[in-house]
This record gives C-alpha cells, structure tokens and sequence, in this order.
C-alpha cells in the first residue's frame, strides 16, 4: 500500500536520525518505529488486563496482606 506522510521539519529530523543511527532508510526506520510502538502498546495492554485480573481475583488477599 502507498502512503504519503507528511512530517513537521523536527519530525523529518528525528526520522533521518532514527534511520542514521540503524543504517536503514528513512521508509524503514518509519516502518520499524511503527512496529515496535505497536507491539510496545500490545504488550503494555495484556500486562494491564492480566494486573487487573490479578488483583481482582486476590482482592480479599490483598486486604488482608496490607492490613
């Protein structure tokens, strides 16, 4: 799919900074960026649901752990 992206002149920087850095181009540093902040956010949702999880099925256990 095609795509044109329209960055400010400080994004365009960090861009050809990010592909500097990992020796890539400016599309794959735009594409791994992508990526990683995707499964960064997938993750960070899961440990949230299981957190909640966790403390509502130990709620009483809990209490009294902090009493």
């Amino acid at each position: 799919m095609a795509m044109t992206l329209r960055l400010t002149d400080e994004q365009e920087r960090a861009l050809a900074l990010l592909a500097e850095v990992d020796g890539v181009s400016k599309h794959e540093a735009a594409v791994r960026a992508i990526t990683d902040v995707a499964a960064r956010r997938v993750k960070e949702d899961r440990v949230r649901a299981l957190s909640r999880d966790g403390r509502e099925r130990y709620a009483a256990l809990l209490d009294r752990l902090a009493q």
